[in-house]
């Protein structure tokens, strides 16, 4: 009968079968479900593509663009800087002129904080940055060139009358360390006629008692005239000599370096220059022989120290 052979028929492996089949229907339905859902995601993420790629075209436009004013505002910035060098060469070059006249240096003598501190600062910049340049000589005639020489000058012609030197010994303290400290940055051979404008500077400061004290309390000193001795350009030797000789002739100042000229003063480069074929250079270094046997340092003028 049915009832007899019913558990013959619904057995184990046949339930086993009816769950497997509706585990493998669920199986099939979970993954429709996933297959669906990677669509929408594959949808999704190709349309986000689509937004990126668009924005990422834009962008690359816009960057065209940008590049393209970088460089219009370039070429103008250049250009400004151009005129901007040109006009402050030509301001200063007038200036420059101008100052040999005491009556004008009197005039503007209330005026020159805020000069004095860009003539620093622009000096400055000219050299550190031709100090990174493989032929800085390249420049020497340059209108930046021009530029600084036209406002070392306005210093020095400065410095050259009494109340303008009394000025700058007591408020251009730190233009004159920066000369100080530029003239050990420059090379030898490198802008002499700069070098010699700075030293001028130097030397008409020391003609005031204030000047030559502020001066001669600078620590690179001795070093700084060793260093410049030996330049080649026989201006530069000879504006240091003029530098070292208004030293000289201050005993209290003299007294206090004594002992620095005979451990590291090159003495013998100074025997040489007294017999250059430059007659201004020949004539200072003989006088600075002189003046330094007046203050009594044995050695100083044996021929032992002359070299050839």
């Amino acid at each position: 009968t049915q009832r007899e052979l019913m558990p013959k028929v619904i057995n184990s492996d046949f339930i086993d079968t009816i769950h497997k089949g509706r585990s493998v229907e669920a199986f099939k339905e979970r993954s429709d479900r996933e297959q669906q859902q990677q669509r929408e995601d594959c949808l999704h993420i190709r349309s986000r593509l689509d937004v990126a790629l668009s924005e990422c075209k834009r962008e690359r436009q816009e960057k065209l663009v940008l590049k393209q004013q970088l460089w219009e505002c370039r070429e103008e910035l250049q250009q400004q800087k151009a005129f901007c060098t040109e006009l402050g060469t030509a301001s200063c070059t007038l200036l420059w002129s101008a100052s040999q006249r005491e009556e004008a240096i009197r005039d503007i003598l209330g005026k020159l904080e805020p000069f004095l501190s860009i003539a620093g600062q622009t000096i400055e910049a000219f050299i550190k940055f031709l100090n990174d340049e493989a032929k800085p000589q390249q420049s020497s005639n340059s209108k930046e060139h021009h530029l600084v020489l036209a406002l070392a000058g306005v210093v020095t012609n400065i410095a050259a009358v009494s109340c303008g030197r009394d000025f700058l010994s007591s408020s251009a303290h730190i233009l004159l360390d920066t000369f100080l400290q530029l003239l050990c940055l420059m090379k030898p051979g490198v802008f002499p006629k700069l070098k010699v404008l700075m030293l001028m500077a130097l030397y008409n400061i020391t003609i005031s008692g204030n000047g030559l004290k502020l001066i001669s309390e600078s620590p690179g000193l001795l070093p700084l005239l060793c260093t410049l001795l030996k330049d080649p350009d026989p201006e530069v030797c000879l504006q240091s000599l003029r530098l070292l000789q208004s030293l000289l002739l201050e005993r209290e100042v003299m007294s206090h370096m004594t002992t620095d000229f005979l451990s590291s003063f090159p003495l013998s480069r100074i025997h040489h220059l007294a017999s250059s074929r430059h007659p201004a250079l020949k004539q200072i270094a003989q006088e600075t022989l002189e003046d330094l046997h007046t203050h009594n340092i044995s050695g100083l003028c044996s021929p032992a120290y002359v070299e050839f």
